[in-house]
């Protein structure tokens, strides 16, 4: 019986913590600060940067700028979308993108589009914030970061363009 405890506690922990396994990027429209619909399906054949913010957090207010220097490095090889909740609108957005330079477009979301990504569950109820995903030519999520101790240099430094060059780096040739 301790057995069959233990093996479902672990058959429960695997299916509630997302890990950094594959999954396919879930799919969302959202209005965006360019007062265009953003479809995520419209990206598909490049790598798109999803990035969950807020206007209000400083460690976004950072990572925007950094995301901003990734539009400019890769042009049209990276899409840069950031999704931002309420209680942020089209008016504290739009100071944000003024005041940061932003070119890339930010997304309006009530939450669900967010949760659908983040999936927080009882063992991890909250979202910390930056939180970015990167989708690869197929749709899938291939990495998945949030900004604390160990991801310092990504959401600050230059780890995100070092992921980005290895990912984008043509495969080596094969072998006849």
């Amino acid at each position: 019986m301790r057995l069959f405890s233990l093996s479902l506690g672990l058959v429960l922990c695997a299916t509630l913590l997302p890990g950094q396994a594959r999954r396919r990027a879930p799919g969302f429209s959202l209005p965006s600060s360019t007062d265009r619909q953003e479809d995520l399906a419209d990206y598909r054949g490049r790598i798109v940067l999803i990035d969950v913010m807020k206007t209000d957090c400083p460690h976004c207010t950072g990572f925007a700028r950094i995301l901003q220097q990734v539009a400019d490095r890769y042009g049209n090889r990276v899409a840069v979308l950031s999704i931002a909740p309420a209680p942020d609108s089209p008016t504290t957005v739009g100071k944000f993108i003024a005041e940061n330079k932003l070119t890339f477009p930010i997304l309006f979301d009530c939450g669900q589009v967010i949760y659908s990504y983040v999936q927080p569950n009882p063992l991890k109820p909250s979202i910390d914030l930056p939180h970015l995903y990167i989708v690869d030519k197929d749709g899938f999520i291939i990495r998945d970061y949030v900004f604390g101790a160990a991801t310092q240099e990504l959401f600050r430094g230059q780890d995100l363009f070092q992921e980005l060059d290895g990912i984008l780096k043509p495969p080596p040739p094969k072998k006849k």
